[in-house]
Formats: structure tokens, C-alpha cells, sequence
């Protein structure tokens, strides 16, 4: 693992526990030479993210749109950052920060973040990605979401294989050990 694109709100939730995991998965980057790919924001757990990368002595690359651009959205950090892109709508966002990374794990966060990791699964299950995808799961954030995947598999909507190859943890320990030892599922044939 080089780098990986981490997806996290620009809201920091209400529990001093997502804040505190943010942090830790900065440190955790850091400690393992693994760069940040991240959606160029500074506020909310992305702008704790970076910055705390950022302080620690980290690479972190930021891939923003120019409508956030337009509203002020970027991490006031910008000179600190090892480069930032800027791309036309948030697809290309999405597509890009994929595209620079060996890696995708969400924070907890909103619809943006869970739409953006969902995605990146689908992708990868269609063969688009061959990035490991995870849900860093603090405090049990992602438990509903984990059994629906468990009820698309039940319900023959997902392949088991392919339930296998996406990670819902609270251990970066874990999640280390399933990205490094991850292959991604076979591109589905129809």
C-alpha cells in the first residue's frame, strides 16, 4: 500500500469517538508510509484527517471539484498538501481518487461517503477497481450497513465470494492485514 483514498464527512458527528478514530487512522497512515488520498477538504473529519497527517509529517493528496472549489470547501492547507486536483464534477473526483490509490476506506460520514465507498465496491466487483475496499466501523457506525450486505448475500443479490472481499472493522490491525493480503473479486461475467 502506497497510497489510499480515505472517505470521511466534512461533518465530525456528535461523539467525540469519531474524532479520536480520525486521528488515529492519520497516525496509523503515517506510521506506515501510506499516503492519504482524500477529497481536499477542510472541514469536518476530512479536514481532521489531513491535518493530522499533514502535522505528523505525511503525504496527503487532495482531489477536489470546482464547484467545492467555488464555495471555499478546500483545506485551508493547501501549500502544505502534496498536490491538490481539481476535477470537473464529482465523478471525475471519485474516478480519480480510485485511480491514485491502492486502497479505499470510509470513515464514518454521510450519504457522500457512503455512496462514495459503496461505489468503489461496485466498481470493483465489476472489475474497475482493484483497490480493497473498507469500512472502518467506530463504534458500530457501520453495523446495520454490514448486516445488509450479509441479507444481499442471503437473499442471492451478492455473491458470499464477493461479500468476502469487502472488510467492516474497528481495527486498523485487521484492516492492515486484509488490504495487504487482498485480491480483488473476478470481474462478473454475465
Amino acid at each position: 500500500m502506497k497510497r489510499i483514498a480515505v472517505y470521511c464527512g466534512a461533518a465530525t458527528g456528535n461523539s467525540e469517538v469519531y474524532i479520536k478514530a480520525t486521528k488515529d487512522l492519520a497516525s496509523w497512515l503515517v506510521k506506515n508510509n501510506i499516503e492519504l488520498v482524500y477529497g481536499g477538504g477542510g472541514v469536518g473529519l476530512m479536514g481532521i484527517l489531513s491535518d493530522t497527517v499533514l502535522a505528523q509529517g505525511g503525504k496527503v493528496h487532495g482531489v477536489t471539484t470546482k464547484q467545492l472549489v467555488a464555495r471555499g470547501a478546500e483545506s485551508p492547507k493547501l501549500k502544505e498538501l502534496s498536490d491538490l486536483t481539481v476535477t470537473d464534477n464529482m465523478s471525475a473526483r471519485k474516478a480519480e481518487m480510485m485511480n491514485i490509490s491502492n486502497g479505499c476506506i470510509a470513515l464514518p460520514g454521510g450519504v457522500g461517503t457512503l455512496e462514495e465507498i459503496t461505489q468503489a465496491f461496485s466498481w470493483a466487483r465489476l472489475g474497475d477497481n482493484p483497490n480493497p475496499c473498507v469500512f472502518y466501523n467506530v463504534n458500530g457506525y457501520y453495523d446495520l450497513l454490514s448486516q445488509m450486505f450479509d441479507k444481499m448475500t442471503s437473499e442471492g443479490f451478492l455473491s458470499a465470494e464477493d461479500r468476502q472481499k469487502v472488510l467492516f472493522s474497528d481495527s486498523l490491525t485487521e484492516i492492515q492485514t486484509f488490504m495487504t493480503h487482498y485480491l480483488p473479486p473476478k470481474a462478473r461475467q454475465y
